[in-house]
């Protein structure tokens, strides 16, 4: 069996040579092994073609002999037929334009030609054998040629494909009828597809070559990349241009180049497609837009020569290892940083390169203990920081080297180069371009906003900071959630500085010059200021954090404010706002979460966002339903894979408290305990935790207990959060609630009190639903032992109204404030002894006043005589 096929995502290029490779296969099956791009799925219909194009499961792959491949020759574009291509005995024939890639695959006939499109090489083919094609074959030719050259208008466009296309011209192809077919008019939906895109579009500058990346989502639109990006070309007309589309289980690339500087099919041949230099495309999976980005940055840096030496793109400073070093440490630091080789060096002197490879065979052959210096790589190339990046390409990818010592004329060792490098910010940077500065970041001032929704000693404290920074050699950022909230314009005064530099120097000098108090954390490289009014700023040195296991706590390493803010949880909370002059209140924002905002979306940052830390599952979701924001598709399908493995076990019990206690304190806990209860979260903090509808009940008339108490004013303290997480642990068992409490680290005397009381309390409610003749005093005694807060979630828990009012009544008017208006003193003037009968006489004086058959002072007194005489 014969099967003509090519790649999975079929253009008109690809229809056309498929009519063309049926001429000189008159016997092969026509089979696409994947989708069609829009407009040609919409104009097959009304395409008169010569034969028929048969589903996929139609075919016996086991009995395919011959397999033709047009338009393609890549083993990874052509789906199911790739195993074909494997099988031994199979005749594979070739018709292509597009570059050679390393998943080439080879046919025992290859036409393969440096065109503008496949189909003129096949209508070439035609011409000479002189077979017959009638009006309607060579329209539809012709419309592939003219798609791929951009209607022989593209630099990739030969004298061959005017030479075909006058061929089929005289054969009586219709150009009225092939603009018709690649004429797409754009729906309303798609043209705010577009508008996203365009806005979306950041123009970076490679050794002076302008290429411009557009990102967004198609979701719902995943056939309509290719228009897209063909009307944005059409727009703009940029030299270069790269979409990535987001549609949700994948990011689709679609890249266009008009110019010689910039190859389009070597750029996505790096990411795993192909294509020619003019146009190309890839598909990635497992990844973030945003890492989506960061790899296609990388790959464009790789295929795009520019025009710099060692010294700008060199890493500064290296990561190194000293040569006493053991080959154990080695290691570690190696997996820490996900580098493949690392300098031993000391006092800026190099001994030599350890690699990745090496240190895992050392240890494999129980080396560990051994140091570096023996097993160090002694021969190695070096650079100089002024050495061309011409020679630099030819060391590194020339001779194989990993990486790349930059030594200067003292012998010193200023940075590394290395075949995997981002060649640190180099790759994103921008030229001038509205609305953005020259750093790969967008940015905007925000001043106005800033007089209008701050406190004016705020702005000062924020100017001030930026001043003392500046004096210190040092750059300073506001960071987080102020400044999101600021472009929410929600109320938010929680500061947080990030200082690239030294954050304990800045602290310092700062805490000093305003008078305020500090307290510093070398480790972490932090400090915490406090006003004398008890206001308090977090300072943060610009850090890097890797997690050494799932779950664990973060160590940190100094680093670039970018980084800094790639470490985050999600987009929305990666802004930055430069405090330092001459830029104060320039917004800056590395990763669209300004869009993301605009879209109210809660994207994560990175795919491995969730197993590092898990806690963000909870923030997600509590970030969510906050800002009334959906969760990303992606993002909520890397929390599902997280959840399958089981990272809550290895998580620490004080983070994991600490996040559930942030979504108790939020207005919109019980929307957020629902989103956690369908994700199966709360089932993996406690199996025995139940939550429905009843549950969801009570937890919201606890908080409006809650409320209501407030509106009480009463002197005495209630720890909300913990009336909460009662209703929420209300089904727990007394036992499984303490080992909860254990898990979690919740601690401190009066909370671990309060949680055992738990126990007691439903007794005492038990007891006041059955037993409707207690007195005021009876209840009053049952109910004064328990804690305030077990009291108010009782309260909620009893739906009925006359226990309810019970619980009322003691809170309001009796707890702590209801007395005798005798007190000991008076009664032992009386004649009572001192000594317990005091306060027994004294419990009884007050039980008769709360049942109402004792009212003034004169009525305690004869009470209290007629019990002296009693006794």
């Amino acid at each position: 069996m014969e099967v003509i096929t090519s790649h999975t995502n079929a253009d008109f290029d690809t229809i056309a040579s498929m009519v063309a490779a049926k001429k000189l296969y008159p016997d092969a099956h026509i089979v696409f092994p994947g989708s069609l791009e829009k407009a040609l799925r919409e104009a097959l219909s009304s395409l008169s073609l010569p034969f028929e194009i048969e589903k996929l499961k139609s075919i016996d792959l086991e009995k395919v002999t011959r397999l033709i491949l047009v338009d393609v020759r890549s083993d990874a574009r052509i789906g199911p037929f790739s195993e074909v291509a494997a099988r031994d005995g199979v005749d594979i024939h070739i018709y292509d334009h597009h570059p050679e890639t390393k998943d080439s695959i080879r046919g025992s006939v290859e036409v393969i030609g440096e065109y503008g499109s496949t189909s003129t090489i096949l209508t070439l083919i035609i011409k000479e054998r002189a077979l017959p094609l009638s009006p309607s074959e060579a329209t539809i030719l012709m419309a592939g040629i003219y798609e791929d050259t951009g209607s022989l208008s593209y630099r990739c466009t030969t004298t061959s494909d005017y030479s075909a296309a006058a061929f089929l011209l005289e054969s009586g192809a219709d150009l009225v009828r092939v603009s018709d077919l690649l004429s797409n008019e754009m729906t309303p939906e798609e043209i705010d597809i577009l508008n996203h895109f365009l806005k979306s579009e950041t123009k970076y500058s490679v050794g002076g070559v302008d290429v411009v990346i557009a990102v967004g989502s198609v979701e719902k639109h995943k056939d309509d990349v290719s228009i897209i990006a063909h009307r944005l070309t059409e727009i703009d007309s940029p030299g270069a241009l790269f979409m990535l589309a987001d549609a949700g289980d994948r990011i689709h690339l679609v890249a266009r180049s008009a110019i010689d500087e910039v190859n389009a099919g070597l750029v996505a041949t790096e990411l795993g497609g192909g294509g020619h230099p003019s146009a190309a495309s890839a598909t990635l999976k497992g990844l973030s837009l945003i890492e989506a980005k960061e790899r296609l940055l990388g790959a464009i840096k790789k295929c795009v020569v520019p025009k710099i030496i060692a010294a700008d793109m060199m890493s500064s400073p290296p990561i190194s290892i000293p040569p006493n070093a053991t080959i154990e440490e080695a290691e570690q630091k190696i997996l820490r940083f996900n580098i493949n080789a690392v300098p031993v060096c000391e006092g800026g002197v190099m001994f030599g390169i350890l690699t990745r490879q090496t240190a895992s065979k050392a240890v494999y052959h129980k080396l560990s203990k051994c140091s570096v210096s023996e097993y160090m790589t002694t021969e190695y190339e070096t650079v100089s920081p002024d050495t061309s990046i011409d020679d630099i390409r030819i060391k590194v990818f020339s001779h194989g080297q990993r990486l790349l010592p930059v030594i200067d004329a003292l012998g010193t060792l200023k940075g590394v180069i290395t075949r995997t490098d981002l060649l640190k910010l180099l790759q994103d940077e921008l030229v001038e371009h509205p609305g953005r500065d020259g750093t790969g970041r967008r940015t905007r001032s925000l001043k106005s906003l800033m007089g209008e929704r701050l406190p004016e000693w705020v702005m000062k404290l924020l100017v001030d900071a930026g001043e003392t920074a500046s004096e210190l050699g040092f750059r300073a950022y506001a960071v987080g959630g102020f400044v999101r909230d600021l472009i929410l314009r929600r109320d938010n005064l929680d500061i947080d500085i990030v200082i690239e530099g030294d954050g304990i120097v800045f602290a310092t000098e700062f805490a000093r010059r305003q008078g305020f108090h500090i307290k510093s954390h070398e480790r972490f490289r932090t400090a915490v200021l406090k006003t004398p009014d008890g206001f308090q700023v977090d300072v943060a040195t610009a850090r890097l954090e890797y997690y050494e296991e799932p779950g664990a706590l973060p160590t940190v390493e100094l680093s670039s404010l970018k980084l800094d803010l790639y470490r985050r949880d999600f987009t929305i909370n990666t802004l930055a706002l430069d405090i330092t002059p001459p830029k104060f209140a320039t917004l800056i924002d590395f990763f669209g979460a300004q869009s993301d905002i605009k879209e109210k979306t809660i994207r994560a940052i990175h795919n491995l966002s969730f197993v590092e830390d898990p806690t963000r599952i909870l923030r997600a979701v509590r970030f969510s339903e906050r800002f009334g924001f959906g969760i990303a598709k992606q993002t909520l399908n890397l929390i599902k894979s997280t959840l399958k493995l089981d990272c809550y076990r290895q998580l620490s019990g004080a983070r994991l408290r600490d996040e559930l206690k942030n979504i108790l304190k939020e207005d919109i806990a019980a929307s957020a305990l629902t989103r956690l209860n369908e994700l199966g979260v709360l089932n993996l903090i406690d199996s025995s935790i139940k939550w429905d509808r009843r549950m969801e009940a009570l937890f919201e008339r606890a908080r409006d207990t809650l409320a209501w108490y407030r509106l009480l004013y009463r002197k005495e303290p209630v720890k909300v959060w913990l009336v909460l997480f009662l209703a929420l642990t209300d089904q727990v068992e007394d036992a499984s609630l303490m080992a909860l409490a254990g898990r979690l680290t919740i601690e401190g005397r009066r909370t671990r009190e309060i949680l055992g009381a738990r126990r007691h309390g439903i007794d005492a409610l038990n007891r006041l639903r059955h037993d409707a003749s207690l007195s005021a005093s009876e209840s009053y005694r049952l109910l004064n032992p328990l804690p305030l807060e077990v009291t108010l979630y009782l309260m909620e828990k009893s739906e009925d109204e006359s226990v309810k009012m019970v619980f009322s009544d003691y809170i309001s008017r009796e707890r702590g404030i209801q007395k005798t208006l005798l007190n000991g003193a008076d009664l032992m003037e009386m004649g009572v002894t001192e000594g317990p009968m005091v306060g027994l006489l004294l419990e009884r004086l007050l039980g008769k006043r709360l049942d109402g058959e004792i009212e003034t002072k004169e009525e305690e007194e004869e009470f209290i005589r007629a019990a002296l005489k009693a006794r």
